[in-house]
């Protein structure tokens, strides 16, 4: 990959991960609120705010960060299958963004019912607190495998190295 498209490659990439996390952070900031709220409305405005902070924010994010590390891999020197860090980072990032495609489809049905009826069952709101709270701690740990990038090559990788 020329360096130009690299560096373009490279930015999209951190932005797009970087904004996931942050946009997790946010839904789970509104989770939060609702779950320490005595407010009917404020636990509806929560979850309609889930849904959209999840459709227009979290996935799109996710489905480019994918994309742009899977190009990013593809494209340089780590490739896709020669460290096991990159393989780990990849199996974490296919499993959280099918794991929230999966979820966002709950989220939308609760927050249907908000709109509709004006009242949510609050035990929805623990289930995405966990999915939050485990997506977040899942993204950090793509993100220190891509800072420390840890040692070991597969038997691929060592091959390429070879030959």
């Amino acid at each position: 990959m020329k360096p130009g498209l690299r560096k373009f490659a490279l930015t999209a990439h951190i932005t797009s991960s970087v904004g996931w996390l942050g946009s997790v952070v946010g839904f789970l900031a509104l989770v939060v609120a609702a779950l320490a709220s005595q407010d009917a409305k404020t636990v509806n405005a929560a979850w309609i705010a889930m849904e959209l902070i999840g459709w227009y924010a979290i996935v799109p994010l996710a489905l480019v960060s994918l994309l742009t590390g899977l190009v990013m891999s593809l494209g340089t020197k780590w490739g896709l299958l020669r460290h096991y860090w990159v393989i780990f980072k990849l199996v974490l990032t296919i499993l959280s963004t099918a794991v929230l495609l999966l979820n966002m489809q709950t989220v939308s049905i609760l927050a249907d019912v908000a709109k509709e009826t004006g009242s949510v069952d609050l035990g929805g709101l623990w289930s995405e607190l966990l999915h939050a709270g485990v997506g977040l701690l899942i993204l950090l740990v793509i993100t220190i495998l891509s800072v420390y990038k840890p040692r070991g090559t597969t038997h691929y990788g060592r091959r390429k190295q070879h030959s």
